[in-house]
């Protein structure tokens, strides 16, 4: 029997109210929010996200909290296990990524270092 298939990536409710609110005020039908990786930054890469109409070929569909989120086919294996938060503190709002691949960050708090997860560490071996 094969194992259940894990969600890549979760969304806390803070995270979800907000993705809705931006799709709500957008001037043009959005599908949802694509997320992915690139290199940058002084860690070494930078989470990316933007509203979509439409998913691109092979990413990975998230349903969480009524938000769908795409994940770009590349960084699945960086974004397993990741929660998505929104805080809000004294200075400012922003989107936080808690991710268990994570293996360091930047002083700035704008770029991180990403370690593949491992199939072993996922329950599939």
């Amino acid at each position: 029997m094969p194992l259940p298939k894990m969600q890549a990536m979760r969304l806390t409710e803070a995270a979800a109210e907000r993705v809705k609110s931006l799709m709500a005020s957008s001037d043009t039908p959005k599908a949802g929010l694509r997320v992915g990786v690139k290199k940058g930054g002084c860690a070494g890469m930078e989470y990316t996200m933007e509203f979509v109409e439409a998913p691109a070929k092979f990413d990975e569909v998230v349903e969480d909290r009524g938000v769908k989120v795409f994940i770009d086919a590349k960084a699945v294996l960086y974004l397993l296990g990741t929660e998505m938060d929104f805080v809000t503190d004294k200075l400012a709002s922003k989107f936080v990524f808690n991710n268990p691949n994570q293996t360091s960050a930047c002083g700035c708090g704008e770029s991180i270092a990403l370690t593949p997860a491992r199939p072993e560490a996922l329950g599939a071996v």
